[in-house]
């Protein structure tokens, strides 16, 4: 009697198990085809048809979110966007990806402090974030606060010494703090990388 239970439980879990795996087999496979139905909808810019492919997942997992939170932003649906994007930090809060994304349409809101928010964060877990901290001087700088935005364009300076962005945005914080000399300097430089740069004559010619 105990035995034929034992075999009885066996069969049961082998169906159980049998069952799982063909519904998880069901569900990658309705993922992989929702997720290339989206991007085949992005390439054509349908973004209407490229969201809905991945809503009719009904999926609340990071991927989807992420996606969903770029194709919102495509679609000019700004505070969308950001909603997705904020699930994505929610549930991953170390994800610098996410924290770029929601970027986006904040920017497109002009809503610069919550972009600086996720700038700092990045640079609370990459310090070394070149990106963070060259978009945290351009905020910084149109602020304008231009000893702050200096800061933070020769920390990535620092880090490419040849970078053209950071280079001359260093000429311009000079030559706004009236650093005359370091100014001259810097846009001379950024003349080697882009030696017909209009913004780089542009400062070279206050300068005179």
């Amino acid at each position: 009697m105990v035995i034929i239970e034992a075999i009885k439980l066996l069969s049961l879990i082998l169906v159980l198990s049998v069952s799982i795996a063909n519904s998880n087999a069901q569900t990658s496979d309705d993922m992989r085809k929702a997720f290339k139905d989206s991007y085949e909808f992005e390439a054509k810019q349908d973004f209407y048809n490229s969201i809905d492919a991945l809503k009719k997942l009904n999926n609340n997992d990071y991927e989807t979110n992420l996606r969903l939170g770029w194709l919102h932003y495509l679609n000019q649906q700004y505070k969308e966007s950001m909603g997705y994007y904020q699930s994505c930090i929610d549930s991953k809060p170390g994800s610098i990806e996410a924290k770029l994304g929601y970027t986006y349409p904040a920017a497109a809101l002009n809503d610069w402090d919550n972009v600086a928010k996720q700038y700092n964060d990045i640079l609370s877990i990459d310090p070394n974030n070149t990106q963070a901290s060259y978009k945290l001087g351009m905020i910084y700088y149109y602020k304008p606060d231009y000893q702050t935005a200096l800061k933070y364009f020769v920390k990535v300076s620092e880090l490419y010494p040849f970078d053209f962005g950071s280079i001359l945005m260093i000429g311009w914080s000079n030559l706004k703090l009236g650093n005359v000399s370091a100014a001259k300097t810097y846009f001379n430089k950024s003349l080697l990388i882009k030696p017909d740069d209009p913004s780089a004559l542009e400062g070279l010619g206050l300068l005179r």
